[in-house]
């Protein structure tokens, strides 16, 4: 009779399969993988250089777009220079205008005289405008092909950054797909990796079940070691599906019967620990079977 008036109440709401953030790292440029230190279940950091695909061809076109560039570098006109003869023409013309201005002026010399001066000083004061034009639209020229190498030089730096293969994300390499002195090409995967110190459960739950549930709401997260053996940590629902799905096989729902359940994302924390939110003590693995207890 004891035994018939217990409690047939579960100790979970939701059950579900943890998860992390996962990201597969493809190859950026093509060419020899020189370098590659990245083993299965390697703990890489953020930002850690793991690889790098061969950069000779790419450096030499720097060094060829440097030298296009000093070529033309070495090609702009000194526009002083070039002018100073003119200049010095023309200042000498406007002498002797203001001269023959004062010996017409005095009756001493002829007015031809001063409209022959007059003359000289618009001819030269044209050919000194011209010759700015000149040289200014062919540095003006030079320097926007230095600027187009200057593009091009950028435009191969970045490529030059691509052959090294750096880690997007902190976590552990789940699977390499490659070897060192492979031939790789643009978007051919190199490995996975996880972080694994943000993990989640997905789990289930039935539309009966949905009404009681909210995003930022606290829940109790059991991973299920089998055998009865469990470990629990504090958890808050950060994402639940918009829209319904059929139950998956390998889940049980509050309500077995229930053929639609929406699903739903619990990031995870030790209660035992300040750790922020998602963090992972290390027991938790990717494809745990897990168990959902909403507060």
């Amino acid at each position: 009779m004891l035994v018939g008036c217990g409690s047939n109440k579960k100790e979970y709401d939701a059950t579900g399969t943890f998860e992390a953030t996962e990201v597969t790292v493809a190859a950026e440029q093509s060419g020899a993988l020189m370098m590659f230190d990245v083993n299965e279940g390697d703990e890489l950091a953020l930002g850690k250089e793991v690889g790098l695909i061969d950069t000779t061809q790419i450096w030499l076109k720097i060094q060829q777009a440097g030298a296009t560039k000093a070529v033309y570098q070495s090609q702009k006109p000194d526009m002083e220079a070039q002018i100073a003869a003119t200049r010095q023409q023309l200042a000498k013309a406007k002498q002797d205008q203001q001269r023959y201005e004062e010996l017409v002026a005095d009756g001493a010399a002829p007015s031809k005289m001063l409209d022959d001066a007059t003359n000289q000083v618009q001819v030269l004061q044209k050919q000194l405008e011209a010759q700015i034009s000149s040289l200014s639209t062919s540095t003006n020229a030079l320097n926007k092909q230095m600027a187009a190498t200057d593009v091009q030089t950028s435009q191969l730096q970045d490529l030059l950054q691509k052959c090294h293969i750096v880690t997007p994300i902190k976590g552990i390499v789940l699977e390499k797909y490659v070897e060192r002195g492979e031939f790789v090409s643009v978007g051919k995967p190199l490995f996975k990796m996880a972080d694994t110190e943000q993990m989640f459960i997905r789990a289930y739950v039935t539309s009966a079940q949905l009404k009681d549930i909210k995003v930022g709401q606290q829940a109790k997260v059991f991973a299920d070691y089998g055998d009865g053996q469990r470990k629990e940590y504090d958890g808050t629902v950060v994402w639940i599906s918009s829209k319904s799905e059929f139950t998956p096989k390998t889940i049980l729902t509050d309500d077995e019967r229930a053929d639609l359940v929406y699903a739903l994302r619990v990031a995870i924390k030790r209660s035992t620990s300040g750790r922020s939110q998602g963090e992972n003590d290390g027991y938790v693995k990717i494809g745990m079977y897990g168990e959902v207890k909403f507060q």
